[in-house]
């Protein structure tokens, strides 16, 4: 079933000529991806690869093609813009990829978006796949820059802050003949549109979803309050990885959010509070598939 999205997902793409933006937008056509649409403000009227029109607003988009979720590919001036126009148009999802977005942007969208029916993934995210059925996981949904064919189709939901480390975890099980319901990548700054919790509450209600990695790293609270909703209320078994664990105090340390302050923060506090939670925790990056293996029992 997946979360999300699925294979049926109609997605468009906002920056779809710029070169980041086209080498993704074409790498999830060859994946498959149900890319119906492109929006550049100046380019309506002209094709991208052939078979997807592009369109000056995404509002047109979305009425011309149906599409309910976006991808955000639009540097990071325009891209707060970028996505509030995703929201007026009454997408379902906008997943922003770009990265750098400034965070006072950030909060004004957060404001902006406050009681719609959107939901946000990102920014500085890897993206959302759902692997399909085919060979290297053809046929399924990717939306942002997540290698395709590293995924598997199967029950074990990825959740993480980092994409080097979203990849890492997939490539780990899927070597192993474990494949993934949806794997999600939330981004690391300290203004984003989704959780861990977010992600967690969808996976426990998924029924093909029978098992999570979930992969955070040091400065904010998320992961502890992941951890504190999962011990009251999911029943389904959790293997997480701490990313950062040497890490000098008060020292920026890769994503704008990975920053200990005021004693909060810290690889040990989330790490105690995801064993309290009967989450079992990785020592290390290469054991995350591992762990998940052994505490599922399989």
């Amino acid at each position: 079933m997946a979360i999300l999205v699925t294979p049926e997902t109609k997605i468009l793409i906002q920056g779809i000529t710029g070169s980041f933006g086209a080498r993704h937008a074409q790498l999830s056509l060859d994946y498959g991806t149900q890319v119906a649409a492109g929006v550049t403000p100046g380019k309506g009227g002209q094709m991208f690869a052939g078979t997807v029109p592009i369109f000056d607003t995404v509002s047109e988009a979305v009425r011309e093609t149906g599409a309910t979720v976006s991808a955000v590919f639009v540097p990071p001036p325009f891209a707060a813009d970028a996505i509030l126009e995703g929201v007026d148009a009454g997408l379902d999802l906008v997943v922003a990829i770009t990265e750098g977005i400034p965070v006072n942007d950030m909060v004004k969208v957060k404001l902006a978006m406050a009681g719609s029916k959107t939901r946000l993934i990102g920014p500085n995210c890897p993206g959302v796949v759902t692997p399909g059925s085919g060979k290297d996981s053809h046929g399924g949904c990717r939306i942002g820059i997540s290698p395709g064919y590293i995924h598997k189709q199967g029950n074990v939901g990825v959740v993480s802050r980092s994409g080097t480390l979203t990849y890492e975890a997939v490539w780990q099980l899927t070597t192993r003949g474990y494949g993934q319901s949806t794997c999600v990548g939330i981004g690391g700054d300290p203004v984003n549109g989704t959780s861990h919790e977010d992600v967690l509450k969808m996976f426990n209600d998924d029924p093909e979803t029978e098992a999570i990695i979930m992969i955070g790293e040091i400065g904010g609270t998320a992961e502890e309050e992941a951890a504190a909703w999962a011990k009251e209320h999911c029943k389904k078994p959790i293997a997480a990885f701490i990313a950062g664990a040497t890490a000098p105090p008060g020292r920026r340390m890769g994503h704008a959010g990975a920053i200990v302050s005021g004693g909060k923060g810290t690889a040990a506090a989330k790490i105690d509070a995801l064993k309290d939670a009967g989450i079992a925790v990785a020592a290390t990056p290469a054991d995350m598939a591992e762990t998940l293996i052994r505490h599922w029992g399989r």
